[in-house]
């Protein structure tokens, strides 16, 4: 292929090619090996191939000739190599929803999957131990799932059997509300693939799917029903089925086609209930909440939605509308947690950093919020508490958000086929913190009177403001 006339898409998917065309010929590798440089090379290309699908390049005739050719390749390699089969699965789903999104006319070959074993789940309803709450018709976990750790390799890659699994022990469990969005790398894939699976098939009805459409940047198209469906059809075939949740980001306020936009979806949810049940805002601030709320009355009638920072404004515009929050970030990116007791200041970049991107970012929350000899304070406080109570710190942090006013549901980030928390995370529905608990660690989260936190609201502005500040 002649490298000239490629454009930086196709040049760097031609690339790809190349490589796996040479993974025949590697013998200094064991089958283990082999398979764990694979998982890293599918995180990498689920990874491109959802830049490719959010920047959106021109559907000419060159990129689709590039995408079937590495898809073609994908295949021809899985057929050969059992280990290639199993870690590059998700690369070859990514790959079919792409030719999807930008040529229609794309149609997926019917051909059976590699692994086409239904998943067996032993599904016991949901225990008392687990809290749970109504969204509109559904009932559902206090405790969300959350895979926005699939956006980037960076937290590690597994395959979509390993994924399938954890997804299995988290379902199991009780743990049966799964957040996502349409750009957190293949998620909606990966879990419509393991949600279409499970068997028995009643299962399937008993599986939540929360997902988001997020509208970054400058806003050209043109809100009509037919447009508002299409997009919402976009997510439902990706998850193979009903979104019970859509989520709305919309990144410019002044933009105001976001508020026609939840009036279709609104009107969707009663006309087209088998694609979508239930709305839902994300990273909106009080303010446009309230806007959303009011023109969604004048217009439908009706409405139902889905930091510390909520406790300034926006608990009491959910309370004044019965809207619950979904909130994440509730481990701080988990430095709220044992494990940071009594630690020196962690070294964020340089050569001994060691810690996540997730760590980064709210290690500059941590830094918004007062001092590491304050934080080592509030842990100290909230050690003592999980002691009292015979639960671990992280569970007392998960506790003292789902007391707060509004709170539907706390979202708990999960690596899939990595690392799993699940018997863990379900402690936190043991706990139940009394007024000396509230206090004590109220004082110290929020300040005297809540002035600690009112000054980092003063810093970011209210809830979403700091991704928006970002551009």
């Amino acid at each position: 292929m002649d490298e000239k006339v490629l454009t930086n898409e196709t040049y760097s998917l031609a690339l790809f090619i190349e490589i796996l065309s040479q993974v025949p010929h590697i013998d200094a590798l064991t089958s283990e090996e082999l398979l764990a440089s694979l998982q890293i090379v599918d995180g990498d290309t689920v990874q491109a191939i959802q830049a490719l699908k959010e920047t959106r390049p021109d559907p000419t005739q060159e990129l689709r000739s590039i995408l079937e050719s590495v898809l073609l390749a994908l295949k021809s390699l899985r057929k050969k190599s059992s280990v290639a089969a199993q870690a590059l699965e998700r690369s070859e789903r990514q790959l079919h929803d792409a030719l999807s999104i930008f040529y229609p006319d794309f149609v997926v070959a019917k051909e059976q999957r590699s692994d086409p074993t239904p998943i067996e789940v032993h599904f016991v309803p949901t225990s008392n131990q687990i809290e749970t709450f109504r969204l509109g018709s559904l009932t559902v976990p206090r405790l969300f799932n959350g895979l926005w750790q699939l956006s980037s390799p960076a937290w590690g890659s597994a395959s979509a059997k390993m994924q399938d699994d954890a997804l299995k022990g988290l379902v199991e469990a009780g743990l049966t509300a799964t957040d996502m969005a349409d750009h957190y790398g293949d998620a909606e894939l990966v879990y419509g693939a393991f949600r279409n699976r499970l068997s028995p098939a009643s299962v399937r009805d008993k599986v939540f799917a929360a997902t988001k459409w997020c509208v970054f940047g400058k806003f050209t198209d043109v809100v009509t029903p037919e447009w508002v469906l299409a997009k919402v059809k976009e997510r439902s075939r990706r998850l193979g089925g009903r979104v019970e949740l859509l989520q709305l980001h919309w990144h410019d306020y002044s933009s105001k086609e976001y508020l026609d936009i939840l009036v279709e979806l609104v009107k969707l949810t009663k006309e087209r209930p088998e694609i979508l049940s239930a709305v839902g805002l994300c990273n909106f601030d009080s303010a446009h909440t309230e806007e959303a709320c009011e023109y969604l009355l004048s217009k439908t009638g009706e409405f139902s939605l889905m930091d510390s920072r909520p406790l300034i404004e926006l608990a009491s515009t959910c309370t004044k509308y019965d809207i619950k929050l979904l909130t994440y970030g509730s481990f701080c990116g988990g430095f709220l947690s044992a494990k940071w007791l009594d630690k020196p200041v962690p070294e964020i970049y340089g050569d001994g950093a060691k810690l996540t991107p997730s760590q980064r970012k709210y290690f500059d929350m941590i830094s918004n919020w007062g001092s590491w000899a304050e934080f080592q304070n509030l842990l100290s406080v909230l050690d003592s508490t999980a002691k009292k109570h015979g639960v671990s710190l992280a569970n007392v942090s998960t506790r003292w958000v789902l007391q707060q006013p509004a709170v539907g549901a706390v979202i708990v980030g999960t690596r899939l086929g990595l690392s799993s928390h699940a018997d863990g995370n379900l402690a936190t529905f043991n706990v139940q913190l009394d007024a000396e608990d509230l206090e004590a660690i109220g004082t110290l989260a929020l300040g005297a009177n809540g002035e600690r936190i009112k000054r980092v609201y003063e810093k970011l502005g209210d809830c979403g403001n700091e991704y928006r500040a970002m551009h």
